[in-house]
């Protein structure tokens, strides 16, 4: 987006609430912040589950701005993003601005909100035209309305996952080039403990075992898709539930593993096995203890001190 007639969203404010609503993440707050303070729109690339959504909704509120979100899909028409004449308004009344019903880029454009699109992958190419002409000129003319001119706090912010290759479609280089792209990556096992502890408190040694199951599943041979630390967020809620109708249960970890990770990740084709089976092998793998001798870090993650039959046991672990 060109700089002209762009309005400076303030940086400093902007990375003060971002800091309060995410763990970790620093460097991304401060660059996200940044560019959008020097009045570009930017492109976040990186897989689900990494905080996107949350960062965006924090910089936009330090920002004093609204944030208009847009599911990126197929389904997505130029119509659906601009917006639309009420068609039985038209009937009775003809095409006069009473008539039109703005879509989330106008409403966004006219009140300087962030328009936040999310999966920019799966937009048809005549809706990413659109974006491109709004990035190029801060202005859209739209058909029987006429020409809407954007705010000077309005920024365009786009997610997509690069990893994803099922329905989506190539980013031209223009859209790239009207850009400022920052690359989101996994945070590390450390600050997803703290996330998950903090969305679904557990047993501490129940949530160091989720979590590392979850980042285990992104580099197991087996799939193509591992899971986001929403994974291990929910392995730790589901079991905090299963626990309170099987008493002494060592089946609890599992079986909450398998309800929360086995529809997130992807198995391989050709590989012959089911992901009930991959998770099932995870699980257990993430929850036995390190081998002896083995240094911290090394394994299954780092060394902890031996936890107490009864508490493992609760937190349906191998005792």
């Amino acid at each position: 987006m060109s700089a002209e007639g762009a309005s400076r969203l303030p940086a400093a404010a902007m990375v003060a609430a971002a800091r309060d609503a995410l763990v970790g993440r620093q460097r991304d707050i401060e660059v996200v912040a940044a560019a959008l303070a020097a009045g570009r729109s930017v492109l976040l690339e990186g897989p689900p589950g990494t905080g996107k959504t949350t960062l965006l909704r924090a910089l936009a509120e330090g920002a004093g701005v609204g944030l208009v979100l847009v599911e990126g899909n197929a389904e997505l028409s130029p119509g659906r993003l601009v917006g639309h004449h009420d068609p039985s308004r038209v009937l009775s009344e003809g095409y006069r601005d009473e008539t039109f019903v703005p879509g989330p880029l106008l409403e966004a454009m006219s009140s300087g909100a962030l328009l936040y699109v999310e999966e920019l992958n799966r937009v048809p190419e005549e809706t990413l035209n659109v974006l491109l002409g709004v990035l190029s000129e801060r202005r859209t003319q739209v058909p029987r309305f006429g020409e809407v001119v954007a705010a000077p706090t309005f920024r365009l912010v786009a997610a997509m996952n690069p990893f994803d290759a099922v329905g989506t479609g190539r980013i031209t280089p223009a859209l790239y080039d009207r850009t400022c792209r920052v690359a989101v990556g996994y945070q590390s096992e450390e600050e997803e403990r703290s996330i998950v502890a903090r969305m679904a408190p557990g047993p501490p040694d129940l949530v160091e075992v989720a979590v590392r199951a979850v980042r285990m599943s992104r580099d197991h041979p087996d799939l193509r898709v591992g899971s986001s630390v929403r994974g291990a967020i929910d392995v730790v809620a589901v079991a905090g539930e299963l626990a309170g109708l099987r008493a002494g249960s060592d089946q609890v970890g599992v079986d909450a593993a398998l309800t929360a990770l086995s529809g997130r990740v992807t198995v391989r084709e050709g590989v012959g096995r089911s992901a009930e089976e991959v998770v099932t092998e995870i699980w257990a793998a993430a929850s036995a203890p390190p081998p002896a001798g083995d240094p911290p870090g090394k394994a299954n993650g780092p060394a902890r001190p031996p936890q107490p039959a009864a508490a493992r046991t609760e937190a349906g672990l191998r005792p």
